[in-house]
Formats: C-alpha cells, structure tokens, sequence
C-alpha cells in the first residue's frame, strides 16, 4: 500500500471512531506508520486540552499551532511553557510585531464572544469551563490564525459534556480598488470550522444505576468571502481584520449549532421513535386509521 492510500485510510477510519478517543488512535497509527505522523497531526483536529500561564494565571488551549517541542505558547503572555531551552529560543516562532498586536485584540473579542455563547468561567464553576485562545502567524500574502473554544459542563446533572471548536483561517491581504477609484482595501478570507460534541448522560440515584448513554461525533464546514476592511479603534484597518473574522467565527457557529440541533438530535430522535413507541401500537394505528377516514370523507 502507498503512503497516500496509507494516509487515506488512516483518515477513513478516524471519521468512523469516537472523537473523544482520536488521541489514543492518533498514537497507535503513529506507531504502526511513523512516516505518516507529521501529515496525520496536521490533518486531525483532536479534543483541545488546556495549560495555565503562571505569569498572567490565566488558561489557555494548547493546538499544533502554539507548539514548539513540548512547549505552547500563551496568548496572554506570548511565552513558551514549559520555558524553551536557551538553544531552542532563538529559533522558535512568534508572530510579528503587528500580527502579535492583531493577536491581542483578537483574544480580547473572543474573551468578551467566550463569556456571551458559552455561560462559564476559565476555572470550575456552576456553569463549567469555558476557554478560548486564538493564535495568529504570518503569511507571506497575508496572515493566518487559528480560534479555539472549548466548554465542558453537565457535571451538575449527572453526565457530562463537552464542545471544541477550532476555526482555522487565512487571510489574503491582496488589496483591490473600487470602481469609484477610492483605496476601499478587499482581503479574501478562507475559514475551515470544526466542532467536536461530545455528550455522556448517567442515572445513579437510590433505586436505578445505569452505565448511561453516550453521543459524539465531528462536523467540518468551509466557507470562503471578500470582505471589506474597514478601519476599527486603534488599530485601524488591522482592527477590521478583528471584526471580520469575529463574524465570521460567529456566523458559522451558529449555522454548526443549528445543524446539529435541528438535523442530527432530530434525526436520532426519529430513529428512537421507529424502534420504540412512547404510545401502544395499537392506539397509534387506531388514530392513524380515524384520520384517514376523516381525510377520506372530506375528499368526497
């Protein structure tokens, strides 16, 4: 078998398990085929897992993207930990001056998003965990970034559950200019979207104690738009960068959420209610033959 059809086949399998178990799996297709590690890591969004800064105490989501080593670097401090190696630093990845700044601000937009859609703190809390974290890198036609949202919580009730989010975006800098032949600057905006929903309900009390039942899975959307760049606070026309992209996070979130309310725990619900009634059988075909008569005297 080639390494792509390897590759290929790696990816399949992945789409068929559980994502809350993609780490454990990721570790055993590695060790099976390490030549397909690096392409496998970049490929695979994973459950995000959370670090504390210790110099802002502030916690932040760890991704391929603010790695070095073992090391992550902090949005809140722009600082690697565990600290890099003295050889090492020299050669590690940060971001501009100006996409550092853009990365500041953004972070700062999401932390106010985090608190307004997700209802929790950075620490545990009644309405659980909430985290998000953005790093941003530079291109050279533009930038790139990356916004990560996490929320654990149902504790309270029993279960527990868990939503990721991770929307990776590039941005086109190229400007365009209007047909009036006014500098109105155009930036092309690629965004992939990946949420991960991971749900676990349980019933222990006195007179029943059940294993529970468990709902996972992961949905990918893509979505391409240019837009204008207006200028925004401080930042100028940097800070309508900012604002594009926190529409655009948010736009396709909810459209995620909706799909996942509306169609896929639609969907299971019909297929509970075709192996199980709620009503006797027998009732639900004497209504349903009442209704046809019904419909049949009104058409004569």
């Amino acid at each position: 078998m080639t390494s792509d059809a390897q590759f290929d086949a790696a990816l399949d399998l992945l789409r068929r398990l559980p994502p809350t178990a993609i780490p454990t799996h990721l570790n055993s297709l590695t060790a099976l085929t390490p030549s397909l590690t690096e392409d496998l890591l970049s490929s695979v969004d994973q459950p995000l897992n959370t670090a504390l800064d210790p110099s802002t105490s502030r916690t932040y989501l760890l991704c391929d993207y603010n790695r070095d080593g073992d090391s992550y670097r902090s949005p809140w401090s722009n600082k690697f930990y565990p600290p890099l190696p003295a050889a090492e630093e020299a050669d590690a990845t940060y971001p501009s001056e100006r996409v550092r700044r853009m990365e500041v601000e953004c972070n700062a937009a999401f932390d106010v998003y985090r608190s307004m859609y997700y209802e929790g703190t950075e620490s545990e809390g009644a309405g659980g965990t909430a985290v998000g974290s953005v790093y941003l890198w530079d291109l050279d036609e533009g930038f790139a970034g990356v916004v990560l949202l996490k929320k654990e919580g149902g504790k309270a009730r029993g279960g527990s559950a868990a939503w990721d989010s991770i929307h990776v975006f590039e941005v086109d800098e190229r400007s365009t200019r209007g047909t009036t032949g006014s500098s109105s600057r155009t930036s092309h905006y690629k965004l992939t979207s990946t949420v991960i929903l991971h749900l676990q309900s349980s019933l222990d009390n006195a007179t029943v104690k059940e294993d529970g039942l468990q709902l996972a899975g992961s949905m990918t959307r893509q979505v391409e738009a240019d837009l204008n760049v207006e200028s925004v606070g401080s930042l100028a026309k940097d800070g309508g960068h900012v604002v594009n992209i926190g529409r655009m996070v948010e736009d396709m979130e909810g459209k995620m959420r909706n799909l996942l309310q509306e169609v896929y725990f639609g969907k299971a619900k019909d297929v509970v209610g075709d192996l199980r009634s709620v009503a006797p059988l027998t009732g639900v075909r004497r209504d349903r033959e009442m209704q046809q008569n019904v419909m049949a005297s009104m058409g004569r």
